[in-house]
C-alpha cells in the first residue's frame, strides 16, 4: 500500500509539489483568511484526485 501511495506520488511530479507546498504553507504559516480557505480546498481537491487515481482498496 505504501509503495502505491509513493508510485502515485512519483508518476504526479508537479502535483506532488503543488499539493506538499500548500500543506506547508497551511501547517506552519498563518495566511490571511480567505486565501487559506482558497488553500485548503485546493488541498482537498488534490486529495480527492490522488485519492481516485491511487485506488488503494480496488479488488
Amino acid at each position: 500500500m505504501f509503495k502505491k501511495i509513493l508510485n502515485g506520488f512519483i508518476d504526479h511530479p508537479i502535483l506532488t509539489s503543488i499539493f506538499v507546498t500548500d500543506f506547508g504553507i497551511l501547517l506552519f504559516h498563518r495566511p490571511p483568511f480567505l486565501f487559506s480557505l482558497i488553500m485548503l480546498g485546493a488541498l482537498m481537491a488534490m486529495c480527492m484526485y490522488f485519492g481516485q487515481k491511487l485506488t488503494l482498496f480496488k479488488d
